[in-house]
C-alpha cells in the first residue's frame, strides 16, 4: 500500500496517501472532517468546519504578495464507494488499498478516492509548503459532493473572502474548464399491493454483471451499458417467452455512477422452463457482440432459488418493466455549437421493485437550462403514464463560461511558458460545485483542472501517474502569477 509514498511529486502523494487511510464514503464525513481540521491547525493557520461541515483553512500571503487578489483553492472531502461485488470492503472502516500498475495508481477491488483525493492533497501540500509564492489563499474543502454537493449548497455568502477560485476536480490534465452542467434528481416512485405465488412455482435469480460503469456525467457519451436498461431488456423478453412473473428487480446505488450490476428474481411454471438457461445463455453471448469493443465480459448469469413470498401483480409488473424500457437513458442532445460536448444526458441509475414499492432514481444533467427543465418533463410524464409518483429534488444551474475571465488569461500563458503547449479550454458535462459555489458567492473569477483520471465512481479508477506532477507544478505556477487587485 505504501508504494505510493516514492512517487513524485511525494509532497502531493503523502497526502494522498494518508486519504485513502481514513474512510470517506459520502455521507460519512466525521473522520475526515476532524483530520483536516486538526490539519489546519497544526500548521498553525486558522482552521474551523463551517455549519454544514465545510473545512475552511487560512494561509497568509506570502511577504511581498499582499496586493494579489484572494485565492480560493477548492476540492470535495468525500468519495464514491463502489467496489465489485466478490471484494470485502467496508468503507465507513476500511482504508483503501492502493497499488502501481504502470503509470498508473489504481485500487484493489474498489474506488480509488483520487476523486477529489488528489485535488485535496495538492491542497494540502501547497497549505504545508513554506517555499511557495501566492497571495491570500483559502482552502474550501466541501463535505458530499458526490450524493447531491450538500457542502456547496451550504456554503453561506460572505464566508470566503477570495476573488478567484481553483477547482481541482477536474480529470484531464491540459484542460482548463470554463462551465458545467446543472443537474436535477428524478425519483419515481409506486406502491404497490404484493401478491403470493402458488407453491407449485419455482423461482429463479437473472443476474447482469461485468460491465464497465462510470461517472454518469463524463462517460455518458461512451455508450457503455446501463445494466438497469440491460437488465429491464432481458425480463421484458423473458416474462413474454416463458410466461413468467417478476418477484423483484434491484440495479445501482449511486445517482451519479452509470449502474454496472443488476438483478431480478422471477418466478416460473416448471412446465414452461424448457430452454431458458439455453435462451440466457446465447442472451449473454448477445449483448456482449452488441457492446463490442465498449465492454468486454459481460454476464448474465440464471441460478435457482427459494421460491418468494410475494411477486409482482401482472399490471404492476408490465408497466414498470415497460418504464425501465421506455425512459431517457444517456446522452439526449449534443451543444449545438459545440458538436463534440455533450449538452444534455440522463442515468437510469437505481432501480429497486420489490416489497409492495417501485422505486426508481435518475439524475439529469444538461449545460442548458430549458433543455434540463425539458428533459425533466419528458421523464416525469413517462413515469406518471405507468401510475408512479415523480418527486424533482436537488436541482442546480450549470456554470456559465466567462471567456473573458483574467485567470484564464493568466492561466493559458503560464501553461503555454511550462509546457509548450496551449491548454484546451473546455465546458465539462459534470456537476462541479463551480455552479453553486458561484451562485452563493456572486462574482468568482472560477477555473477547474487537474490530473488525469479515468473510470472514476467505479472500481476501476485510476490515476495517472506522470500528470500529478504536471497538475501540481501548474497549480504552484498560476498561485505565483495570479492577477494583483
Amino acid at each position: 500500500m505504501s508504494t505510493i509514498l516514492q512517487l513524485a511529486p511525494q509532497n502531493v502523494w503523502k497526502h494522498f496517501y494518508s486519504l485513502t487511510q481514513i474512510p470517506r464514503p459520502s455521507g460519512h464525513m466525521e473522520k475526515i472532517t476532524e483530520f483536516m481540521v486538526n490539519f489546519g491547525k497544526g500548521l498553525g493557520l486558522e482552521s474551523f468546519a463551517d455549519e454544514v461541515g465545510n473545512v475552511i483553512i487560512c494561509k497568509p500571503a506570502t511577504p511581498g504578495m499582499e496586493n494579489r487578489k484572494g485565492v480560493i483553492l477548492q476540492a470535495h472531502m468525500d468519495m464514491v464507494p463502489q467496489k465489485n461485488n466478490d471484494t470485502v470492503h467496508d468503507f465507513t472502516k476500511d482504508p483503501i488499498e492502493t497499488y502501481i500498475e504502470g503509470d498508473w495508481v489504481k485500487a484493489k477491488g474498489t474506488t480509488l478516492g483520487a476523486d477529489n483525493g488528489l485535488g485535496v492533497a495538492a491542497i494540502m501540500a501547497v497549505l504545508e509548503a513554506k517555499d511557495l509564492k501566492h497571495g491570500p489563499l483559502e482552502a474550501l474543502i466541501t463535505k458530499d459532493e458526490e450524493t447531491g454537493m450538500y457542502g456547496a449548497f451550504g456554503l453561506k455568502p460572505g464566508t470566503l473572502k477570495g476573488e478567484i477560485l481553483l477547482n481541482l476536480d477536474s480529470e484531464d490534465e491540459g484542460e482548463l474548464y470554463i462551465g458545467c452542467a446543472g443537474g436535477i434528481d428524478i425519483t419515481a416512485t409506486l406502491k404497490y399491493k404484493e401478491e403470493a405465488p402458488a407453491s407449485n412455482l419455482v423461482a429463479r435469480r437473472i443476474e447482469l454483471k461485468g460491465l464497465r460503469g462510470g461517472h454518469s456525467g463524463l462517460e455518458i457519451n461512451q455508450g457503455r451499458g446501463n445494466a438497469n436498461k440491460l437488465l429491464a431488456r432481458v425480463v421484458h423478453d423473458v416474462l413474454v417467452e416463458f410466461d413468467s412473473q417478476l418477484a423483484s428487480f434491484e440495479g445501482g446505488n449511486m445517482r451519479n455512477a452509470i449502474p454496472r450490476e443488476a438483478h431480478a428474481v422471477l418466478v416460473f411454471n416448471p412446465e414452461d422452463m424448457e430452454g431458458l438457461e439455453d435462451y440466457i445463455k446465447e442472451y449473454e453471448a448477445q449483448i456482449n457482440d452488441e457492446y463490442t469493443p465498449i465492454e468486454e465480459g459481460i454476464t448474465l448469469q440464471i441460478e435457482p432459488v427459494d421460491l418468494p413470498v410475494a411477486i409482482v401483480p401482472e399490471e404492476i409488473q408490465d408497466n414498470m418493466i415497460s418504464v425501465l424500457m421506455a425512459c431517457q437513458n444517456g446522452v439526449m442532445r449534443m451543444i449545438p455549437t459545440v458538436p463534440d460536448t455533450v449538452e444534455t444526458s440522463s442515468n437510469l441509475a437505481i432501480v429497486t421493485i420489490g416489497g409492495g414499492k417501485a422505486d426508481i432514481r435518475i439524475l439529469a444533467r444538461s449545460s442548458c437550462d430549458t433543455m434540463k427543465d425539458f428533459l425533466a418533463d419528458s421523464l416525469t410524464a413517462c413515469f406518471s403514464m405507468a401510475g408512479m409518483k415523480v418527486e424533482l429534488s436537488g436541482g442546480y444551474s450549470g456554470w456559465q463560461p466567462n471567456v473573458g475571465s483574467p485567470i484564464l488569461h493568466a492561466m493559458k500563458l503560464s501553461y503555454k511558458r511550462q509546457f509548450g503547449v496551449e491548454p484546451a479550454v473546455k465546458v465539462i458535462h459534470a456537476g462541479l460545485e463551480c455552479g453553486i459555489i458561484g451562485a452563493n458567492c456572486p462574482g468568482l473569477d472560477m477555473i477547474s483542472f487537474g490530473p488525469t483520471l479515468r473510470s472514476p465512481h467505479s472500481p476501476d479508477e485510476r490515476a495517472y501517474i506522470p500528470t500529478v506532477s504536471k497538475f501540481y507544478d501548474f497549480l504552484v505556477a498560476t498561485l505565483e502569477q495570479t492577477p494583483e487587485k
